[in-house]
């Protein structure tokens, strides 16, 4: 089926046009003269039948039709950007992304590693803030992820589960060594929220069947797990941490257990990318190494509790 579409360079002009609310200003990005430019606008007002510019004294603005047709144009050329980008993309860097917490805890020390072992397949990495971890492979530049989720993705998407989140209290070692954590110290400790929500020590409580002994408590409240745990590690009270995320701090003696049991939240980490990707071979590989990877990490010994 033939696509019936307007001249792509006038479609170009339009955009920029419109962008800088100047003919002018467009011709010079463009590289093009400001009759050529006007040229092109007049060739779409013919093929819509319809006006795409008005002047109002020295101003440029859109018509009605006009703004209704830029938000298509340029969600267009974006995307035709971004393939571009994709295919001129360096075929030995893996572009992956991935939320902040996982890439300080653990994913940057083992993407340090795999670089040394894989010279020819660079991983480049993007740490992002997420309250829920998500991806648009067809409008982010990214050719995989590591998010946390329930594994219910979309049927183009490849997906391996690497680690489980078992939701533990974290606090400062010395505040973790100065006798044993009952539930009279439980209730007097300061609640540390690494989620605005409180869903992390709600879903402690609750599975832990102390939620009606210790209440949800106000406590300070934080955007993301990472700052939580370092509030913790700190002495400003106990937050909640994912076990495998806390382990070698807590093997080094930089922050301790209160309270040893972690509970399954219902999430795990897992590494997606779009099914049959360009760089299937180099995904596989990076997959391989972050499941050994996991498998060799040593978890502190804690009672688990599923819910």
């Amino acid at each position: 089926m033939t696509r019936r579409l307007p001249p792509l360079y006038a479609l170009r002009a339009f955009e920029a046009a419109a962008r800088h609310a100047s003919f002018t200003r467009a011709a010079e990005e463009l590289a093009l003269t400001q009759s050529a430019v006007s040229r092109h606008i007049r060739t779409l007002e013919q093929y819509f039948g319809c006006r795409l510019f008005e002047r109002r004294g020295r101003s440029l603005q859109l018509t009605d039709p006009a703004r209704a047709l830029l938000p298509g144009i340029s969600d267009g050329f974006d995307a035709l950007e971004r393939a571009s980008a994709a295919l001129r993309a360096d075929d030995h860097a893996l572009r992956l992304k991935a939320p902040s917490t996982l890439t300080m805890r653990w994913l940057l020390a083992r993407l340090s590693h795999y670089r040394l072992a894989n010279p020819d397949s660079e991983v480049q990495l993007t740490s992002a803030w997420m309250d829920v971890d998500k991806v648009d492979f067809r409008h982010e530049p990214f050719d995989c992820a590591v998010l946390l989720s329930d594994g219910q993705f979309p049927e183009d998407w490849e997906s391996t589960l690497l680690f489980e989140e078992w939701l533990i209290p974290v606090c400062a070692t010395t505040d973790a060594a100065a006798g044993p954590w009952t539930l009279s110290r439980l209730l007097e400790a300061e609640q540390l929220h690494p989620t605005p929500d409180r869903r992390d020590w709600r879903r402690w409580l609750q599975v832990t069947g102390l939620s009606e002994q210790v209440p949800l408590k106000t406590g300070q409240l934080f955007d993301m797990l990472e700052l939580g745990i370092v509030a913790a590690a700190r002495g400003y009270g106990v937050s909640i941490g994912d076990l495998l995320m806390v382990a070698e701090d807590v093997q080094a003696g930089r922050l301790g257990l209160p309270w040893p049991t972690a509970v399954f939240s219902g999430d795990s980490y897992y590494l997606v990318w779009p099914r049959g990707h360009r760089t299937q071979a180099r995904l596989q590989r990076l997959r391989d190494y972050l499941l050994a990877e996991v498998q060799a990490m040593q978890l502190p010994p804690v009672e688990r509790l599923t819910g």
